[in-house]
């Protein structure tokens, strides 16, 4: 066996697959996208056209573009700012939990192993429907009939629904992530805190939180890569509607090419897609980066 391990030949056999694999579906796809993000082309006519920049020029100056854009950030914001606290107060409190803590955990995660579409078809029947919707219903039963609305149908609240299907899908996936940090942290750093007096308030401010912050960055680091790629859970619901008000970059992309038959535009989007995704990216490394180095 080490006379095989140490032979070349051997970890070509293993590696040239792979790397095969790599280039098929992973450079080849995006060579094809820069190439194509320079061209005017309708996905059929042999005659492509490159037409340089022009591609770039046109979504800079598009309206419909930048709303997308803007729904993107949406999703970005919304994950950051209220989807992370709610994940890190949630996890909290299922760490304190002494019975049925299992149950919890495994109830918690039952959105996240349900396909988009489901989770998508459920929330617009169960819960947005105008007639049979819970939520609807609720409102009716508190004397609200005048909060009644279509959710999904009204450009105020359309993308709001949307955002809180998203959440109520990934939510539980992040909680159980943040609870594995939250029970790695030693035992005995929380019973000094209880001898010094600590409320269990500051334990979580001042101990579990700075603790648990390599965890968190990878929490919102995984969710700024899955808002930049947002398609499944818009098209279910809205389709972007209503009149493009919940178009994300990904699905105005598909409108533009499927649709429109305008491939090379399309493939522009999706180039800026990647752009976009990691400046953003960057930027959360750098800001992580910087307050890890204010902490130490």
């Amino acid at each position: 066996m080490n006379k095989v391990l140490r032979s070349p030949l051997a970890y070509v056999i293993f590696i040239v697959p792979a790397l095969i694999f790599y280039a098929v579906f992973y450079l080849y796809p995006m060579l094809s996208t820069i190439k194509f993000a320079f061209t005017s082309w309708d996905g059929f006519d042999l005659n492509i056209k490159f037409n340089g920049v022009d591609n770039f020029i046109r979504a800079f100056q598009d309206g419909d573009f930048w709303n997308s854009v803007t729904n993107n950030l949406y999703f970005i914001l919304f994950s950051i700012f209220i989807q992370v606290p709610i994940i890190v107060i949630f996890s909290i409190f299922i760490s304190e939990v002494k019975i049925f803590r299992s149950f919890y955990k495994t109830t918690v995660f039952l959105p996240s192993i349900l396909s988009t579409a489901v989770v998508g078809v459920l929330w617009i029947y169960v819960v947005y429907n105008n007639d049979i919707g819970l939520l609807n219903k609720i409102l009716i039963g508190l004397g609200l009939d005048d909060w009644i609305l279509p959710w999904l149908a009204d450009e105020r609240t359309a993308m709001l629904s949307i955002l809180l299907t998203n959440a109520w899908q990934w939510t539980g996936f992040y909680i159980v992530l943040v609870l594995a940090a939250i029970f790695s942290i030693p035992r005995d750093v929380y019973e000094a805190a209880d001898i010094d007096g600590a409320t269990g308030f500051q334990k979580a401010l001042f101990i579990t939180v700075p603790l648990i912050r390599p965890i968190l960055t990878v929490v919102i680091l995984l969710s700024i890569v899955g808002a930049m790629k947002a398609l499944d859970i818009v098209m279910v619901m809205t389709n972007g509607g209503p009149a493009g008000m919940t178009d994300v970059m990904a699905t105005y992309m598909y409108r533009v090419g499927f649709k429109n038959n305008e491939y090379g535009y399309a493939n522009t989007i999706g180039l800026l897609i990647f752009i976009f995704t990691l400046v953003i990216t960057l930027i959360n490394h750098f800001i992580s980066k910087k307050l890890g180095e204010v902490e130490n």
